[in-house]
């Protein structure tokens, strides 16, 4: 049986959905608090870069996988207008029932009423060619089979399209030694005072150190077709924002 990494331990390919799907049933009510927390409210800043970089116009359709909390969501659909006068489209997705249903109740209580669907992402259930812009924020370093989920968002959009994918990085040496202290010591400290789970902070620790760097992450979304493929540094290559785009 083929095996990946959850973290830094070694479990059978089958086994990480579900682990996955524990750490983020867990941290789920409290993930927007931590996140402000776990980046001194950075997370918003890295966010808005990226909705800015997207440049989505009225009636174009995005698709947002593992959308969490309903950030992006939220600000492309103001960006896109509604389906009924411009033939805009947003889909909020994720493959964690507990994140997606947080994160639709969100959008609800800001007045919009999006379409919500639970999707894993190494199996899109939409169309080829089909939307202007797909993205995943902090999302794809917890996909067992990345290059399939890579492959799938570059199969969905249209000619002319683009797939934004931002998450953590590899930062500047002059970082790591804050870094490394900061994630293994503070992180799992601020996940079991606020959220009750130290256990699924460390996790996410790990899992950012198993992710692909910057160039590593460029020459596996070129890997599965993407015509072109940039990427910007934040925050001293703590984030890094790729962005892929078709011909």
């Amino acid at each position: 049986m083929a095996q990946t990494h959850f973290g830094y331990k070694t479990v059978d390919e089958t086994e990480k959905a579900s682990k996955v799907a524990e750490v983020f049933h867990s941290v789920a009510n409290k993930y927007d608090i931590m996140n402000d927390l776990m980046s001194g409210g950075l997370h918003r800043l890295w966010k808005h870069f990226t909705i800015s970089k997207a440049a989505v116009r009225p009636g174009q359709k995005v698709l947002d996988i593992a959308g969490g909390t309903g950030d992006l969501s939220l600000s492309f659909a103001k960006s896109v207008g509604l389906e009924r006068e411009t033939g805009g489209q947003v889909w909020l997705t994720d493959i964690n029932a507990s994140m997606l249903g947080f994160g639709c109740n969100r959008l609800i209580d800001k007045g919009y009423y999006l379409p919500c669907v639970q999707v894993d992402a190494e199996q899109i259930p939409f169309p080829n060619n089909y939307f202007d812009l797909t993205t995943v924020a902090f999302g794809l370093r917890n996909m067992t089979h990345k290059e399939v989920a890579l492959k799938e968002m570059l199969r969905v959009i249209k000619p002319g399209g683009k797939a934004m994918v931002l998450e953590f990085s590899k930062p500047v040496d002059a970082l790591k030694p804050i870094y490394d202290a900061y994630s293994f010591k503070i992180l799992p400290w601020l996940g079991e005072k606020v959220a009750g789970d130290s256990e699924s902070y460390r996790y996410l620790a790990e899992s950012i150190r198993m992710h692909p760097d910057q160039e590593t992450l460029k020459t596996m979304m070129e890997s599965v077709g993407f015509d072109k493929v940039e990427y910007h540094s934040l925050t001293g290559g703590i984030v890094a924002l790729h962005i892929g785009y078709k011909y």
